[in-house]
């Protein structure tokens, strides 16, 4: 499996210019490979490289660079074409989809940039890289990490390393091959109901609470919305330092309980029941109050930081079905929408049975999860590249 390991960069000064001239450098030239594109409906690699590959070197890019240059766009354009094809920028007709195909796409002055092996190299134990720039190239960067990502860097990685600039902090992110662990059959599955009082619920009855993030949240979009309406100089320098400040929170606790969810299916000996929450944002109806909480929680990252966790931990992953888990009984399988009298309390009509919802949903997840690990239909989880 794929890993992605983020180090530091400690340029000095000089370096620094150089790098944030070679990353504004290879974006305006993707930014003129994108409207070129866009004016004559080339986005292939191959029609790419044809229609603007000497162009690209007369920029000042080396051959190299300049490559990587023509796949960073078409790859921008393969992913447009697949989100259009899925509905995720909205349908034909509509104001988001017309805006997404009438127009290049545009790439940040700091966006990343991706260098092969020929264009930088490291140096592991001297923890320095060797990159090229358009002002030569720049031996003798520094770079810092934590120990177990320096190991896996020295011995794993493979392939390209892409350059990055994050409010004014330099980063490679290096692609490793990681051995997946050996999975073992699994005694049983741990159910996992996502929602948003709780945001992620266990069968094994531990529940991660999401009231005092969502109040968080909350306060974060008062002052964001506060900042748009003033839209003063210093509102708008306010609202940049807060960007992202509340995805990368979110992340850090999303790695946190998938943390937990993994380590406790392996101390028991059991593989792990997610539902399958593909078009959740189409399917589920909310009050007005609730749709900015579903629709900014990163479900989907938390599954997947669940599935990669799991694979380097040897535990089996399966998706089910996610239809009328909260409404079915977890003892007698009796399904009504009566048996949910309130958010948090699932009262069977049929048994009596009483538990608290998100739990209750667990248990018949795990056990949807075990039904069809019998039945032999496990679902893989896919092909990963993530940020450790």
């Amino acid at each position: 499996m794929k890993l992605v390991v983020r180090v530091k960069l400690l340029p000095t000064p000089e370096q620094a210019a150089a790098l944030r001239a070679t990353l504004h450098a290879c974006n305006e030239a993707a930014n003129w490979l994108s409207f070129q594109a866009f004016q004559h409906g080339r986005t292939s690699r191959a029609a790419l490289q044809a229609l603007a590959y000497m162009e690209l070197k007369a920029r000042g890019l080396s051959a190299q660079p300049s490559l990587h240059v023509l796949r960073k766009v078409a790859d921008a354009y393969a992913a447009l074409k697949a989100n259009l094809r899925v509905g995720n920028l909205g349908k034909p007709g509509s104001k988001r989809y017309a805006k997404a195909t009438g127009e290049a796409v545009v790439f940040r002055p700091d966006a990343a940039q991706p260098f092969d092996d020929r264009c930088l190299s490291w140096q592991p134990e001297a923890r320095t890289v060797s990159i090229w720039t358009t002002s030569g190239r720049m031996k003798g960067i520094a770079f810092t990490g934590q120990a177990g990502q320096l190991a896996l860097l020295a011995s794993r990685r493979r392939g390209e390393s892409d350059l990055l600039c994050q409010a004014g902090q330099w980063y490679l992110l290096a692609t490793c091959e990681v051995p997946e662990a050996e999975t073992s059959q699994p005694i049983g599955f741990v159910g996992v109901d996502l929602g948003i009082v709780n945001i992620a619920t266990t069968s094994t009855g531990a529940r991660h609470s999401g009231r005092r993030l969502n109040r968080r949240r909350e306060a974060d979009r008062r002052l964001r919305t506060k900042l748009q309406r003033k839209n003063s100089k210093s509102a708008r320098r306010r609202a940049k330092r807060h960007a992202g400040k509340e995805a990368r929170r979110a992340r850090d606790i999303n790695h946190k309980i998938s943390k937990r969810i993994v380590a406790e299916a392996q101390r028991t000996g059991r593989g792990i029941a997610l539902e399958e929450l593909t078009g959740i944002r189409e399917r589920v109806r909310l009050r007005k109050p609730q749709r900015a909480t579903l629709h900014t929680w990163s479900f989907d990252q938390l599954g997947t930081f669940i599935a990669y966790k799991a694979k380097r931990a040897g535990v089996r992953v399966v998706y089910v079905d996610p239809a009328y888990t909260s409404q079915e009984c977890s003892q007698c399988h009796h399904i009504d929408r009566r048996n949910r009298p309130s958010q948090a309390v699932f009262a069977c009509r049929s048994c009596g049975f009483v538990e608290h919802a998100d739990l209750n949903s667990s248990h018949n997840i795990a056990a949807r999860g075990w039904w069809m690990w019998v039945r032999g239909g496990e679902s893989q989880a896919p092909a990963l590249t993530l940020t450790t």
